[in-house]
């Protein structure tokens, strides 16, 4: 199984494999699992417990220890480092998008994605590496 060392760069191959259109892996709810243990709205129960600002642990673990096979990794062909993606929501309910949370801040990882051919850089997204454009045009990936 592949490990990520960057975890945010995890979380948004997440997005495209199980948040996807065609998801390939199973779907993870976080409100059905708060809703499991009587917890109604999410967003209201991190705000009210002071953990707004970060990852919620079960979801923390959940996606920690998701093994992602090589051959699912090899299905991710694009990307986007946009601070809106579906799989924040499950970690963070409350997160506003104002910090830096979820900012990718190594590309190391991208090696694990053999057919990674393109990643869309959205205005106020999550991308924090220095020179990115040029570790992916090294990497024959176009940006946009």
């Amino acid at each position: 199984m592949s490990q990520f060392r960057d975890f945010n760069l995890k979380l948004l191959v997440i997005e495209e494999l199980m948040y996807g259109p065609e998801p390939l892996l199973p779907v993870y709810d976080l409100p059905t699992r708060l809703a499991e243990r009587g917890i109604g709205d999410p967003a209201s129960y991190v705000l009210e417990n002071g953990l707004h600002a970060e990852v919620l642990p079960e979801s923390r673990t959940h996606f920690e220890t998701l093994e992602i096979p090589a051959e699912l990794l090899a299905h991710v062909e694009e990307l986007c480092f946009d601070a809106g993606a579906d799989v924040f929501r499950h970690c963070a309910p409350a997160w506003d998008g104002e910090d830096d949370l979820f900012d990718v801040r190594s590309l190391d990882d991208i090696a694990l994605l053999p057919n990674l051919r393109e990643v869309t850089f959205v205005e106020d997204g999550v991308l924090a590496v220095p020179d990115a454009a040029d570790v992916f045009a090294a990497h024959g990936v176009d940006t946009d």
